[in-house]
Order: structure tokens, then C-alpha cells, then sequence
């Protein structure tokens, strides 16, 4: 779950920018598809973002990124939600969920399975869930990823 400097340097470029707005900066990411190139802005608020939302930032952040920048091949610039099963990348996403319902994925699988469902309990020293009773940790280096299950906002 390593983050693409791309990725964070371009988050640096334009979380003021989008939290002038009232809007939170989920995440940015910065992934080769195919031939293309997609710069992905993840944005949040209180109630969920509508596509005003996403497209008031989009045209925000467009003459920043212009000047800065900070990509040398072309991209497309997607701006979006994170969605009900919104990836949890940062420390304060796992803060803000503790206790709440999560899906995991592996990298290689742990007793014959990739995928795990349990709660949320910590972020200190690995991903820690409760899954059956049972309190189990993942190092952050062998998940794919976390996200939100069946989330209610």
C-alpha cells in the first residue's frame, strides 16, 4: 500500500485548494491503464460529494496542476468520490473507522484465502481486525487493500 510520489506530490500541490472549498481530499492517485495515464482526485464532505462538487474542484485544481507541473506524460484528471466502499490509504482513514465493518485483500494468500472480512480495531502496527472473535494482524506490506464494508454515512 505504498504511495506513488507522483501521487503525494500532487496531493501537497492541492489539499489547501480543495479544503478552501469545504471539500476533503480523500486520496489521489496516479495509475497506468492500458496505454493512459489517470490522475484520480478523491474528494469528501460531510453528506457525500455530488458531481458539482467534482467538477468545481476539477476546475480548481486544473490551472494549479497546469503550473506546477508536476507530471511529465499526459493523463486524464478524474475527480470523483471515494464511494461506500472508499479504500482506506491514510492513518486518519483508519482512525475515522475504527470499530466499523471492513474488507481486506492480500497480496499472496494467508491460509489458502486472499480476501477477509472483520472489524476494524487498529492501524499501530499493521492493519489489526476482529474477524470470527479473533483478533488478527496484517502487515501493511502484504495487503492489496482495505476498504469500507456495507458503510453507512
Amino acid at each position: 500500500m505504498a504511495k506513488n510520489p507522483t501521487a503525494v506530490k500532487v496531493a501537497g500541490l492541492i489539499k489547501d485548494s480543495i479544503e478552501g472549498m469545504g471539500l476533503q481530499l480523500w486520496d489521489v492517485k496516479f495509475q497506468k491503464e492500458g496505454t493512459s495515464w489517470y490522475l484520480r482526485v478523491f474528494i469528501d464532505k460531510d453528506g457525500g460529494v455530488d458531481i458539482n462538487d467534482c467538477t468545481d474542484v476539477s476546475r480548481l485544481i486544473d490551472p494549479i496542476l497546469d503550473e506546477a507541473d508536476p507530471i511529465n506524460v499526459s493523463y486524464y484528471l478524474e475527480v470523483c468520490s471515494p464511494g461506500l466502499e472508499r479504500e482506506l490509504t491514510e492513518r486518519w482513514h483508519f482512525e475515522k473507522y475504527k470499530g466499523e465493518k471492513v474488507m481486506l485483500k492480500l497480496i499472496r494468500p494467508r491460509d489458502n484465502k486472499r480476501e477477509f472480512k472483520g472489524v476494524l480495531l487498529s492501524n499501530e502496527n499493521g492493519v489489526i481486525v476482529e474477524i470470527d472473535g479473533e483478533e488478527i494482524t496484517f502487515d501493511t506490506k502484504e495487503l492489496v487493500y482495505v476498504k469500507l464494508d456495507d458503510a453507512e454515512f
